[in-house]
């Protein structure tokens, strides 16, 4: 039996029924349903609004519910149209007429909102754990591979020297903002919109504090339309964590290109790789490259929900609807992909050595070396200009900067002496760069501890 069916003299085309039905995808928030009936029946028996026996009955018949899905002695009805039919109408079965007083002074446009905004809630908690660890494992190789020099790249073309451990903690702290993100978007999820009804309220005396203290909000919303309507935190969920996933992608294609034979800075162990069907040599990064691939999705998931509200007019419309499954979409997608990178990128082997020689062939100390003719007195601008011609004589003749002749060097400019070796060392290079945010390994180690005591303080909160 539909919950609208009064109005109507006929049964709903079946056709039509399945397009409206949302219990395949819903059905996933029973727990959450529930939870809100139970904190609503009790707020009704505690105002008088229904007789506080039956409120108790009604809360004892949906625990009893909850145990059976649970236990398996229950299965949801995949013919029912929502999760929300599903529970009133075993309910009713169970307790009859008392389970039908459940709806009072309720709508399913406020109850959808809420039982919404408690998942989400509760995958932002699951979500936050995993950015949390991502960014824990991030730290702990880079204080192992805080001197370890390698290029960094502008245009993917070698630039200047860093550490590995400096570019891991540029991830970490892009990691960081995704968590600030997740929290931020958590915090204003968390009013309770149940008390809004359809979209005008009700003439029943609710008390809607309570019912938002219940279930743990911070206070119930202030406008019922808006209550009803308010998809903001879907949005700002699903911005969130397409801008992770953007950085998971990110991280991804450098993971691939280091795999590759061209580079070989990294290795991922055999547990996180797969082969060829007729290419036995291979073994391909392919968490990394499905973790790149899937981020489309979740862009995709973003744009679905911002079409979806962008002309919608006030308060409910059924194309709210489509709410669930994109941002459900999303808050799997990226569980997914973090449960198989933490351990993939905990366990992957770095090859330093092979680094330090990318970084040997780069002329990526050549800024250093115009940086040694300014330390002398020359113009920054004629030191760059030199020094490019020392680039360029290199390259004419099979050299690099730290293999090039001295001779040479002072036929460049009378200002080289012996001692540009030492400043053009990539040790060097790396270690007096000790600015803040610069890349000297102690500059790694001390950012890599201060990144983990904001972890350790986000767990004691």
């Amino acid at each position: 039996m539909k919950l609208w069916t009064g109005r109507f003299h006929k049964e709903l085309d079946k056709t039509t029924n399945d397009f409206n039905s949302s219990i395949s995808f819903d059905s996933r928030m029973a727990r959450e349903d529930i939870k809100g009936s139970i904190a609503h029946a009790t707020m009704l028996g505690s105002c008088g609004v229904i007789d506080k026996a039956e409120a108790d009955a009604i809360c004892k018949g949906l625990e009893g519910i909850l145990a059976d899905l649970e236990s398996g002695a229950l299965s949801i009805d995949p013919n029912a149209e929502d999760i929300h039919t599903f529970m009133e109408a075993e309910l009713t079965a169970r307790l009859g007429d008392s389970g039908k007083r459940l709806h009072t002074a309720r709508s399913r446009n406020d109850q959808v909102a809420l039982d919404v905004r408690l998942y989400l809630r509760g995958q932002c908690e699951t979500l936050r754990g995993q950015v949390t660890e991502l960014v824990r494992v991030l730290c702990k190789q880079a204080k192992e591979h805080s001197g370890d020099v390698m290029p960094g790249y502008t245009h993917l073309q070698r630039a200047q020297p860093i550490t590995f451990g400096h570019h891991l903690m540029a991830y970490a702290e892009m990691f960081l903002r995704d968590l600030s993100r997740l929290e931020d978007a958590q915090r204003r999820m968390n009013v309770c919109p149940l008390g809004s009804g359809a979209l005008a309220g009700t003439t029943y005396p609710l008390d809607r504090e309570m019912t938002a203290s219940l279930l743990g909000f911070d206070g119930p919303t202030h406008n019922s339309l808006d209550g009803v309507s308010d998809r903001d935190f879907c949005m700002e969920l699903a911005s969130a964590i397409a801008i992770c996933m953007v950085h998971l992608s990110r991280f991804s294609e450098e993971i691939i290109l280091w795999c590759s034979w061209e580079f070989k800075f990294i290795e991922l162990d055999d547990a996180f790789s797969t082969g060829s069907s007729i290419m036995p040599q291979k073994k391909n990064p392919d968490i990394a490259e499905l973790v790149r691939g899937k981020t489309g999705r979740v862009v995709g998931d973003l744009t679905t929900l911002l079409t979806m509200m962008k002309g919608l007019p006030l308060a409910y419309n059924k194309d709210m609807q489509e709410d669930k499954e994109a941002i459900f979409d999303a808050v799997d997608t990226l569980h997914m992909c973090l449960t198989a990178f933490i351990p993939m990128l905990d366990t992957m082997r770095v090859l330093p050595e092979n680094m330090r020689k990318a970084a040997a062939r780069g002329f990526i100390n050549a800024t250093d070396c115009a940086d040694y003719l300014v330390g002398k007195g020359l113009p920054f601008r004629d030191a760059y200009k030199v020094t490019g011609a020392l680039v360029a004589y290199c390259i004419d003749h099979d050299q690099t900067l730290e293999t090039l002749p001295l001779e040479q060097y002072k036929e460049h400019h009378e200002l080289f002496d012996r001692d540009v070796y030492e400043a053009i060392s990539l040790d060097r290079c790396v270690n007096e760069r000790k600015v803040i945010g610069g890349p000297a390994p102690e500059n790694v180690r001390r950012e890599a501890d201060r990144v983990l005591a904001i972890m350790e303080e986000k767990e004691h909160e």
